[in-house]
């Protein structure tokens, strides 16, 4: 099985339940909003229930697979809760997260989405030259 199929499978899955989440919720399935709205106390059934399928993913990979995914992170405690920090912040700049505007904002043709990914994409080059300039 080549590397890529795992991925593959993944993005369609995660694609399927953004499609379904719209048609039979009529919400965007960005995950800061729906976090934002499970830690407001509102729709909580719902959103608990995503971000709950979102955390079991690793579970049911691991009772199909008899071993949790391979993970690798090689910044320090410190660098991961900068950067978390930094996607928050950036996340309630942007008006949403990668998700919401990267699969459904980019599908529904929003220009707001269009600049919102091409800002991620542009940052996310820049940071990873950076980084291995750096290194």
């Amino acid at each position: 099985m080549t590397p890529y199929l795992f991925p593959l499978f993944g993005g369609m899955l995660l694609g399927l339940s953004a499609v379904l989440l719209l048609l039979l919720n009529g919400r965007i399935a960005g995950i800061s909003g729906i976090l934002g709205r499970l830690l407001g106390g509102h729709d909580m059934a719902p959103n608990a229930a995503f971000i709950a399928g979102l955390l079991a993913g690793p579970l049911l990979y691991a009772a199909a697979f008899g071993r949790m995914p391979a993970m690798t992170v090689s910044a320090s405690w410190p660098i991961v809760l900068l950067a978390g920090l930094l996607v928050g912040i950036g996340t309630r700049l942007g008006s949403g997260c990668t998700s919401g505007h990267g699969i459904l904002g980019l599908a529904r043709f929003s220009k707001r989405s269009f600049a919102a990914t091409a800002v991620f994409l542009a940052t996310g080059i820049v940071t990873a030259t950076a980084m291995g300039i750096l290194q």
